[in-house]
């Protein structure tokens, strides 16, 4: 019989590449607007996108967010992810690592992101709620030893788990255990959500902790209430999560809250980001770097050259951006001053 964890993530795939699972409401950056310099004063080659995160230095402000693993097609496509991370120098995440620790056999297609990329910086990823159902720095750190990785994402969604059936929705508590493990382990510790954004007030609780970093990952793309929803056999659940399709915070708006609250904390702009121009947006609102993964999706199961392809349109797309606003580098784009909020 086939484990409940590897269905799970199997048709999790394969509605995120075949159905329609994005938010209807945007992200927050289309309420934005660059103010065009017609005297840039500057050459596009001029242009660095050059930046370092967590000591790691980076040819482009990007990581390939948490998507996939545990089963037979997330090893192809964690294979082209890593390979195109690895050919333009930017950073990835692996989807959750828990499917592996219970299932080893599941394991090679995490590992198979650092046998590709050895030299780029590799996080591994745990649900944060199992930090309440016992697992401990051991668990966690099998999870960085798996796949040598830098650091770790412990990821939350209250309401993904709510929407699923027999989610893990314990969360009591759940801050001081983020802090245990934070001291306890020799790597960094991030966090992130899946959707439905940051709060100060959860950035703050964060923070305090001790996490090295937060991705935000706001409301504007994929819907992971809607996914569940399309798994779910029942009416009732079903009916609740399309309900909660679009709830959370508009990862514009989660990342300007975040940043006032938290100046110094590196942070990671992600959900809802489709083209170079919206990443642009991102990294002037105050990110530190632009998290991808449903874009990458299709491409990442074709091939990696696909993904290579739509990573260096956004980087395009990003540089013509800064370009046009007279940005020489990621800095200048994000103490600018270069984008107008418009009222919706």
């Amino acid at each position: 019989m086939k484990s409940t964890t590897i269905e799970r993530k199997r048709e999790h795939l394969e509605i995120c590449l075949h159905d329609k699972v994005e938010m209807e409401r945007g992200a927050g950056f289309e309420h934005y607007r660059f103010l065009h310099e017609a005297l840039p004063e500057i050459a596009p080659e001029d242009v660095e996108l050059r930046t370092s995160f967590l000591g790691r230095e980076l040819a482009l402000p990007f990581i390939i967010s948490s998507m996939t693993g545990g089963v037979e097609r997330g090893l192809a496509i964690n294979r082209h992810l890593a390979g195109a991370a690895k050919t333009l120098g930017i950073a990835m995440a692996v989807g959750s690592q828990r499917v592996a620790l219970r299932h080893p056999e599941a394991a090679k297609s995490f590992a198979v992101v650092r046998e590709v990329a050895p030299d780029i910086p590799v996080y591994a990823n745990l649900g944060a709620t199992q930090l309440n159902r016992g697992y401990s720095v051991l668990e966690l750190g099998r999870a960085i030893d798996m796949i040598e990785a830098d650091g770790l994402f412990l990821h939350l969604n209250p309401l993904q788990e709510s929407i699923q059936e027999r989610g893990n929705t314990d969360y009591r508590n759940l801050s001081e255990r983020i802090g245990e493990v934070t001291g306890g382990l020799d790597r960094p510790v991030l966090v992130k959500e899946v959707g439905a954004g940051i709060s100060p007030r959860t950035a703050r609780l964060l923070a305090d902790q001790g996490v090295a970093a937060i991705d935000v990952s706001g409301a504007g793309g994929t819907s992971w209430s809607k996914i569940e929803a399309l798994r779910a056999e029942d009416a009732e659940r079903r009916e609740l999560g399309l309900a909660f399709a679009d709830w959370g915070i508009p990862t514009a708006q989660s990342l300007v809250l975040c940043r006032a609250e938290l100046p110094q904390l590196p942070l990671i702009a992600s959900g809802g980001i489709r083209d170079g121009i919206t990443a642009a947006k991102a990294l002037a609102l105050g990110a530190d770097l632009v998290g991808l993964a449903l874009p990458l999706l299709g491409a990442a199961d074709q091939s990696q050259a696909a993904v290579e392809q739509v990573l260096k349109r956004f980087a395009r797309e990003l540089r013509l951006a800064m370009f046009l606003v007279g940005a020489r580098d990621l800095e200048e784009l994000r103490r600018g001053h270069h984008l107008v909020a418009e009222l919706p």
